[in-house]
C-alpha cells in the first residue's frame, strides 16, 4: 500500500474508558469469546477476511455438495450491535509487547489485553514443488478453487483425443489420511460413482482413480485404531487406492514422486497433509514452538518456557496456541472443540484479571472426533470409549456438524442440500465459478494452441 493511501486510511477506533480487548481472527476462539466477553470491555476483532468459516465442511464445497453461504458467516452479523464492538477487515503484521501495541496496514492500535487466534495455515514442509502446484483447502478461496478445477477436468476430457492425457486428467490424488483427507476421497468416489456418469455419458466414469497418500502406517492416525480400519475397509470398497507409510517427495503439476518409487501422473494433487500456526512477528523467538506460540494454562503466550514467565496481557487461543498439558503432552488436538473452548473460558480469566481474582485453568473436555467417508459410513470417536460407525456415526456426525454451523440460516441451507443429496444421489453445485489458480495448466495452454493451430488451417470463406 503506497504511503499517500495510507495517509488517508485510519482504523477509527474510538479512545474509550473501558480497557481494550483486541481480538486477531474472527475463527471459532475468537467468536466465541466475543460471545462471552461482557459490554465492560471495548473489543476490537480484526480479521483479513469480514466472514466466520466452519472449515470442517470446506471439503463439501469443494465437490459440489455445499455452497460457500452453507459454511461462512459475516463477521459483522455474528457480533451483532453490541456497543462498543468494532470489526476491521485487514491483517496484523507485527505485536509489540512492549509498547502494548499492534501494527496492521493502516495504523498501530493500543491494547489493554490482546488475543492471538489467528488460526493455522497450509503447512507444505518446505516443498516448493508442492506448495507451487498442489491444492490445498484450508480456506473458502480453496474449496472455489478446487470445485471449479475438478470439474474443469471432465470438460476438458470431452476436447481429449489422446488417452495418455485423459489419464492424468482422471486421475486425483490426495495427501493426507486425516479427517480432511478421507472426506475429500469419499465425496470425489461418490461424485465418481452418482453424479460424474450422468452428467458425462460418453466418458467412461469408471477410469477415474481416487489415490490417497499417508506417510504413517493407517488411516486417520488421530483417531482410535478401530476407527482407523473402519474407514480403510470403507474406502477401498468406494475403490480408493490407499498408499500408506509413503512421502510426497515432489510434484510439478504433471507427475507426483513418492517415496516408495511410485509415480502417479495427475493433473490434481490435493494437499490436506498438515498445517501450522499462523504465526505473528514480534513475539520472542522462543514463544515458538512446532509453527504455535507456546501457552500456560491460562492461554498467556510465554515470554520465556524455561522460566515460565509469560505476558499478563497477551493469550493465544486456537489452532495457533501450542499448550501442553498432562493428558497432553504434545499439545492439545487441532480440533473447533479446543478453540471453542478456549474462547469461552479466556472470556471469563479475562474479567477475573481486570478484576485482580484469580484466573481458572484450562482443561480440555474432550467430546468426541468424527469423520465421514461418505452416505451411510462415518466414525466417530466418543467420551467413555463409544465408537459408533455406519448409519449411526454418520447421522451423529451430521447433527453435531449442524449444531457447530453459525447461524439459523446456513443450518437451514446446509440440512436442505444434505436431505436432497442423500434422497436423489445427485449434487446440485457443479458451477465453475473460476479458473484454474496454478499458472502451470500446460494442458490448457496445449489444448489453446491446438485450437489455435486449427482455426488457423480452416478455409477462409
Amino acid at each position: 500500500m503506497a504511503d499517500n493511501t495510507k495517509q488517508l486510511l485510519s482504523l477509527n477506533i474510538p479512545d474509550s474508558k473501558k480497557p481494550r480487548v483486541v481480538i486477531l481472527g474472527g475463527g471459532f476462539g475468537g467468536i466465541n469469546l466475543i460471545k462471552k466477553l461482557p459490554d465492560d470491555f471495548q473489543i476490537v476483532l480484526l480479521d483479513r477476511y469480514n466472514y466466520h468459516t466452519f472449515q470442517p465442511l470446506l471439503y463439501q464445497v469443494a465437490t459440489a455438495g455445499l455452497e460457500p453461504d452453507s459454511i461462512a458467516g459475516p463477521l459483522r452479523k455474528i457480533i451483532g450491535r453490541r456497543k462498543d464492538i468494532y470489526f476491521r477487515m485487514l491483517s496484523v503484521d507485527f505485536v509489540s509487547p512492549e509498547n502494548n501495541m499492534v501494527q496492521t496496514q493502516v495504523g498501530n492500535l493500543k491494547y489493554d489485553y490482546l488475543v492471538i487466534a489467528t488460526g493455522a495455515k497450509v503447512n507444505f514442509f518446505n516443498n516448493e514443488s508442492i506448495s507451487k502446484h498442489a491444492f490445498p483447502l484450508k480456506q473458502v478461496t480453496h474449496a472455489l478453487d478446487l470445485r471449479s478445477h475438478i470439474f474443469q477436468q471432465f470438460e476438458k476430457l470431452e476436447l481429449l483425443r489422446d488417452e495418455k492425457q485423459k489419464e492424468a486428467l482422471l486421475t486425483f490424488v490426495i495427501v493426507g489420511a486425516g479427517p480432511t483427507g478421507v472426506e475429500v476421497c469419499g465425496a470425489l468416489a461418490e461424485l465418481k460413482a452418482h453424479v460424474l456418469p450422468k452428467d458425462f455419458p460418453d466418458l467412461d466414469i469408471n477410469k477415474v482413480k481416487i489415490y490417497l497418500i499417508e506417510g504413517v502406517d493407517r488411516v486417520l492416525p488421530g483417531m482410535s485404531e478401530q476407527s482407523g480400519k473402519t474407514a480403510h475397509k470403507y474406502l477401498e470398497k468406494m475403490g480408493v487406492k490407499l498408499l500408506l507409510n509413503c512421502l510426497t517427495e515432489e510434484y510439478d503439476g504433471k507427475m507426483v514422486k513418492i517415496s516408495n518409487g511410485d509415480k502417479i501422473e495427475t493433473n490434481t494433487l490435493i494437499w490436506a497433509a498438515g498445517v501450522k500456526g499462523n504465526v505473528i512477528g514480534g513475539l520472542e523467538n522462543q514463544s515458538i514452538q512446532k509453527g504455535k506460540i507456546l501457552v500456560n494454562e491460562i492461554n498467556q503466550v510465554f515470554r520465556n518456557p524455561e522460566s515460565k514467565e509469560a505476558y499478563n496481557n497477551i493469550f493465544a487461543i486456537g489452532d495457533v496456541a501450542f499448550m501442553k498439558s498432562k493428558d497432553y503432552p504434545k499439545g492439545l488436538p487441532g480440533l473447533a472443540q479446543v478453540a471453542i473452548q478456549q474462547g469461552k473460558q479466556l472470556a471469563k480469566n479475562i474479567q477475573r484479571l481486570q478484576l485482580n481474582q484469580s484466573t481458572k485453568l484450562f482443561k480440555y473436555k474432550n467430546k468426541g472426533v468424527l469423520a465421514t467417508i461418505g452416505r451411510n459410513k462415518a466414525v466417530a470417536d466418543l467420551p467413555h470409549n463409544i465408537r459408533l460407525s455406519g448409519f449411526i456415526g454418520w447421522f451423529t456426525w451430521m447433527v453435531v456438524h449442524l449444531l457447530f454451523l453459525v447461524g439459523f440460516r446456513s443450518k437451514a441451507i446446509a440440512v436442505t442440500n444434505w436431505i436432497w443429496n442423500y434422497l436423489t444421489y445427485d449434487k446440485g453445485i457443479r458451477l465453475i465459478l473460476r479458473p484454474s489458480s496454478k499458472k502451470n495448466d500446460q494442458m490448457t495452454r496445449n489444448m489453446k494452441n491446438e485450437m489455435n493451430e486449427a482455426n488457423h488451417l480452416k478455409p477462409k470463406i
